[in-house]
């Protein structure tokens, strides 16, 4: 990692838990290595009435936290805390914004003659546009002494008018070059390494096509219910909180053409024809394509789990899917014909993410007569919780015979020793200082994808007696899910279900 510029970041929401959770660990992360800017300063940004000082008392129990038990840096943590500051701001009062231009000049007197600018902004999407609206009417987002930068959390939008609305409201102050939409999944290792293992090896790209694979499968399952955000929840569901984003993310990476090169805009227009290429589902069709579901109360390891109607701000009758599961196809030469599975939810066995590539089996299959249990190869990308890459084939079993058994090569992260692997907050926010944006989504990216998942809500908020399917929490979601694969292995489960028999579950 290459050391940025001198900058001033400015975090607006920073008395959140987004702040102190993960975003200042991932900074004294990048501090502890070396690669911050030489004159480095942040300004926090919030409602909250705090000083100085407790702010950094704020931040330094989670930075502590992020470390664990019985590591004890204080003296760099204090080292790194001194160039934290902040500022009490209603953040939605245009007039507020003249103290922030003063605070601003104060911090920046100290740093490199050009002033370089960041704006993080960690807050509730309702806020996205008047921050930068008010920016832009104090002049902050102008590049006449340095670059301006803008940082923006997901979700971008809550469907494709308002995502669209969003990027107005954006494009009002800033250029699209000076935007930057996080996605915290692309800032994954094992993410940006299915482009390496795809572009950079002669192995894989031949086979990556119609002609040799049978089906994809992208799977982003989670082990927790809604965790006290059932109020945000039950207004977003998992179509909007995954699938429009992380899940459709990893699919442009997953099917994108070559692009000429690791340069920011040919890799993100590859994507972007990705999603032009995405066969749109009718919203007659959505019933066949899509299985949504809710998980219900049950029991696990001998624990009553309660159901998602059940959970702290949750509407009794809610029809929120926690479960979402989507057929789809890309019409374009590479994966004509070929069928994308992806399927997300909440309480389910696991926590575990990743996209697993299924061959087509051999056109001859010799060993039919003899006892198997080969399934097909797969390649699986392994993004979260152990980072890495597996490949499933079949080999002859010791003995008499031709009894095939598969049996796995595999790498993972873990294994690699004295080498850090950087979380993806760190890696984004590093790039976003560098001015990197090959690991942020594009603003016609986003509209696209919106465009994709449209005619579902439509058909779902049209439709009232479209059904939701209910699945024990502790299960791989409704039975109905086994139904989109056709002709198939079906899916793959990393585990068992843990509901009522309590078994443990083994990745």
């Amino acid at each position: 990692m290459k050391k940025p510029e001198d900058q001033l970041l400015v975090i607006f929401g920073a008395s959140g838990d987004l702040t102190s959770r993960k975003l200042v660990p991932a900074l004294y992360s990048l501090f502890k290595r070396n690669v911050t800017p030489e004159k480095f300063v942040v300004l926090g940004v919030s409602r909250s009435e705090l000083s100085d000082d407790q702010f950094r008392r704020k931040l330094g129990a989670g930075v502590q936290d992020s470390l664990g038990k019985g590591i004890n840096e204080e003296q760099m943590i204090n080292s790194f805390l001194e160039r934290f500051y902040y500022l009490p701001l209603d953040m939605a009062n245009p007039q507020e914004y003249y103290r922030l231009v003063e605070r601003i000049d104060v911090l920046t007197t100290g740093l490199s003659p050009v002033k370089n600018i960041l704006f993080y902004l960690s807050t509730p999407p309702v806020l996205f546009g008047p921050i930068a609206r008010n920016i832009g009417s104090c002049g902050l987002q102008k590049e006449t002494e340095g670059f301006r930068r803008i940082i923006v959390e997901k979700p971008f939008g809550y469907d494709l008018e308002s995502s669209r609305q969003l990027r107005k409201e954006l494009h009002a102050s800033f250029e699209e070059k000076q935007i930057y939409r996080i996605d915290h999944y692309l800032g994954k290792e094992t993410v940006q390494n299915l482009l390496v293992m795809r572009f950079g090896n002669g192995i894989f790209e031949p086979l990556w096509n119609r002609n040799y694979i049978d089906h994809v499968e992208i799977t982003s399952a989670e082990s927790l219910g809604v965790e006290g955000r059932g109020g945000y929840y039950d207004g977003s569901g998992a179509l909007r909180d995954m699938v429009q984003n992380h899940l459709l993310q990893m699919v442009g990476l997953t099917a994108m053409e070559p692009p000429s090169s690791m340069e920011a805009d040919s890799l993100r227009n590859e994507v972007f024809k990705v999603f032009q290429s995405l066969r749109p589902i009718r919203e007659e069709d959505v019933s066949k394509q899509v299985i949504r579901g809710q998980y219900v109360a049950s029991h696990i390891r001998g624990e009553l789990v309660p159901g998602y109607r059940e959970e702290s701000g949750v509407q009794p009758e809610s029809r929120t899917e926690t479960f979402a599961a989507i057929k789809f196809y890309i019409d374009n030469w590479r994966w004509g014909g070929v069928p994308f599975y992806i399927r997300t939810g909440k309480r389910l066995p696991t926590r575990v993410t990743e996209v697993v590539i299924h061959f087509k089996p051999t056109p001859h299959n010799l060993f039919r007569k003899e006892e198997t249990c080969m399934t097909g190869n797969q390649l699986i990308i392994r993004i979260q919780p152990d980072e890495g890459i597996l490949l499933k084939f079949g080999l002859k079993e010791p003995g008499s015979g031709f009894q095939v058994k598969t049996v796995n090569m595999d790498f993972h992260y873990s294994d690699l020793r004295d080498v850090h692997v950087p979380p993806a907050y760190e890696r984004l926010i590093h790039d976003a200082m560098t001015g990197d944006s090959t690991l942020y989504s594009r603003a016609d990216a986003v509209e696209e994808s919106w465009k994709f998942v449209a005619p579902i809500l439509k058909a779902w908020e049209r439709e009232p007696g479209q059904k939701i399917y209910g699945y024990p929490a502790g299960t791989w979601g409704p039975q109905q899910a086994e139904s989109l694969i056709e002709n198939s292995s079906g899916w793959r489960y990393p585990c068992k279900n843990l509901a009522d028999d309590g078994e443990y579950c083994e990745l």
